[in-house]
């Protein structure tokens, strides 16, 4: 007997099907990709736009917010890499941002596993990098991917509503 497509039927939950009702807001997806020799994951939950206004409104300008929902999203590379030509060592990360009209934060912390508003604070920061929003169309679910991969060289974005932030991502 084959086992059915997207899975073993024994997993948890695997062969129940969910009413509309119980279906999270905020799916969960990840995205990952091999530049050179280092895989870079993220994982995270898809809020979704809804009709809304999203940054300096939903999400307040000027605040530190976690781009994602439920557990906190997290970035994971397999070795050194440098984002933006700054240095971040391999491991997992919790991603955090502070976005600004011109200019977003970008903080990745080394508690890797967090609930999604429980910022660990800068004692924890791994590493801060300003990045400069871009205007893109319109992205109704928060999404991140890899538009361009190029050797030992690749841009990591962040994209939702009209707002891309995009992240140079070099393997040394």
């Amino acid at each position: 007997m084959s086992e059915p497509l997207g899975g073993s039927a024994t997993k948890p939950g695997a062969t129940e099907i969910l009413p509309l009702d119980k279906v999270p807001k905020s799916q969960a997806a990840a995205v990952s990709q091999r530049i050179a020799n280092t895989e870079v994951t993220v994982t995270y939950s898809r809020p979704v736009a809804r009709g809304r206004a999203l940054f300096g409104e939903l999400v307040p300008y000027g605040q530190i917010w976690n781009p994602g929902a439920d557990q906190a999203t997290s970035v994971a590379v397999t070795r050194d890499v440098h984002l933006n030509d700054r240095a971040l060592p391999a491991g997992k990360y919790s991603l955090w941002v502070i976005p600004r009209s011109d200019t977003w934060t970008m903080i990745f912390s080394r508690v890797g596993d967090v609930y999604h508003t429980d910022y660990p604070g800068e004692a924890q920061d791994a590493l801060r990098i300003e990045v400069q929003p871009e205007r893109g169309p319109h992205m109704e679910v928060l999404t991140f991917y890899f538009p361009a991969v190029n050797g030992k060289d690749a841009v990591l974005r962040l994209h939702w509503g009209e707002t891309m932030v995009p992240l140079s991502i070099r393997v040394p």
